[in-house]
């Protein structure tokens, strides 16, 4: 008997082979580029460029906890002073998830659905017209996911929704994974919401004075549509991006499973288990920080690249708010004042995928960040992993 596809399942036939073809065509078609005189080392490791994507961002939003705990508040924490912390990290205060009064924890996932609904309203949708959710987190309250719960809250009911893990860059790679299903050819998503959210406060050694003084939580959204590359009045918002990984460096940051010994009593003989726990997390402050500033500013300039445009186009950098020490370093090679930085790091902390997302709302709200600006992204953490996607911001102004 012959079987006939519905029109959904024709449709999701459809998206699978545009991503496909898309996703061929621009690894084949891209190289690395390099200009302003930086150069890469002799080890090349994996990566993905790509010129302009149609899609437009229209609307962005964030959510943070409300307990802050200050550098003062560490003193008495670890050995640690105000100036010696802000003066290496440019961080005064963080942002915590802690529990609530019946004991239960405060979840990431409330934060996710608050920032992805801010977004919602800027960008002037309704929950039924939300195609695709991506949550970009590497510290989900559920192992399985929390894109899910974001969509039952929101009430996206019409939404795929999926975790994408990439730490500090998640939010970056979770832009570029949107655009490549909003533009794929034979595609009928047309809105996409992607979440960067994290709660690594969970996770740090609150020993360590070393590591539990840079991480804060917080969660940030954005809105992004599919446009026509052709009309004036809806010009693309995402016009190149460029994406590394290179796991054999995984070790200089991680946050590593570490489990404990369970026997069961299995017929014969016990089988000895692992029940699931994680250590702290670990890092090489010194191999992160030259890594950063090493290869932020090339990864930066390959998109540029492939967008054929130069840093003198950029309106804003936006840098992942991890060190006020790399943020300084990457704008000057790139040639670029301080002035346009943005960033929020001293009142949030590093908030990992969500300090992007968190940062940009900030500058839109304030009206720092205008209609048609452009922003140079960059995100780098974990994996290690490290991208960087020229946004032109196309939301409306905030009244």
């Amino acid at each position: 008997m012959e079987h006939k596809m519905t029109s959904r399942q024709n449709n999701f036939h459809n998206l699978l082979v545009g991503l496909v073809l898309t996703s061929a065509a621009t690894t084949a078609a891209f190289a690395p580029h390099h200009h302003f005189g930086l150069t890469r080392g002799s080890n090349q490791v994996r990566m993905a460029t790509g010129g302009a994507i149609n899609i437009k961002a229209i609307g962005v939003g964030s959510a943070a906890p409300k307990t802050i705990l200050t550098n003062n508040d560490l003193e008495s924490v670890v050995e640690t002073t105000d100036e010696w912390i802000s003066s290496r990290t440019g961080i005064s205060q963080r942002r915590v998830l802690v529990l609530n009064e019946d004991s239960s924890p405060q979840r990431l996932a409330t934060l996710s659905s608050a920032a992805a609904s801010h977004a919602l309203d800027m960008s002037g949708l309704s929950p039924a017209d939300i195609d695709l959710i991506i949550m970009c987190t590497s510290s989900p309250d559920d192992l399985f996911g929390d894109a899910t719960t974001v969509q039952a809250a929101l009430g996206c009911k019409n939404a795929v929704a999926f975790d994408l893990t990439a730490a500090c860059s998640g939010f970056l790679f979770g832009c570029v994974t949107a655009g490549q299903f909003l533009s794929s050819t034979g595609g009928n998503l047309k809105n996409a919401i992607v979440i960067g959210g994290d709660a690594l406060t969970r996770w740090v050694d609150w020993d360590d004075r070393n590591s539990c003084i840079l991480f804060g939580d917080g969660a940030g959204a954005m809105v992004v549509s599919k446009c026509d590359g052709n009309d004036p009045s809806s010009p693309i918002g995402l016009l190149g991006y460029s994406m590394h990984s290179n796991g054999e460096s995984q070790g200089d940051l991680m946050c590593g499973y570490l489990g404990s010994a369970r026997s069961i009593a299995t017929k014969n003989e016990p089988t000895q288990l692992s029940s699931g726990s994680y250590s702290p997390i670990t890092m090489n402050g010194k191999k992160v920080y030259q890594f950063a500033t090493r290869e932020v500013p090339i990864v930066i300039e390959e998109a540029l690249a492939a967008a054929n445009m130069d840093i003198e186009q950029v309106d804003w950098l936006l840098l992942h708010q991890a060190n006020i020490r790399i943020m300084e370093t990457v704008a000057k090679r790139l040639g670029l004042p301080m002035e346009k930085v943005i960033t929020n790091l001293k009142s949030y902390g590093n908030t990992s995928a969500a300090s992007i997302p968190l940062a940009l709302d900030e500058a839109v709200r304030s009206g720092l960040v205008k209609k048609g600006d452009v922003i140079a992204c960059a995100g780098f953490g974990a994996g290690l992993s490290w991208g960087a996607a020229i946004l032109r911001w196309g939301g409306d102004a905030i009244e």
